[in-house]
């Protein structure tokens, strides 16, 4: 399953800032992270904080696209729709 995220690096903690909607109405999910936006650090930052709050190893866990972008697609083996409301809050 796919999660689209929004990324705010050097957001001061690493946590989470609920569902938005882009220009077309789709839903993506705001989280910030303490980590900066340089050699990676934010992109482990953004996988190991999500694995952590889904409950899945960081193995499970990848960027499929969006690696240099604020906003990127995670790609989360083995979870579905209801795990992503469940962990996040229902989608808007």
């Amino acid at each position: 399953m796919r999660l689209p995220v929004r990324v705010t690096p050097k957001g001061g903690r690493d946590g989470l800032d609920g569902w938005a909607l882009d220009a077309e109405d789709r839903p993506y999910l705001k989280v910030r992270v303490s980590a900066v936006a340089a050699e990676g650090a934010a992109n482990a930052a953004l996988l190991a904080f999500l694995a952590k709050t889904l409950k899945r190893p960081k193995s499970a866990l990848r960027i499929v696209s969006g690696e240099s972008a604020r906003v990127k697609m995670v790609e989360v083996e083995g979870a579905t729709e209801a795990d992503f409301d469940l962990a996040f809050g229902v989608r808007p």
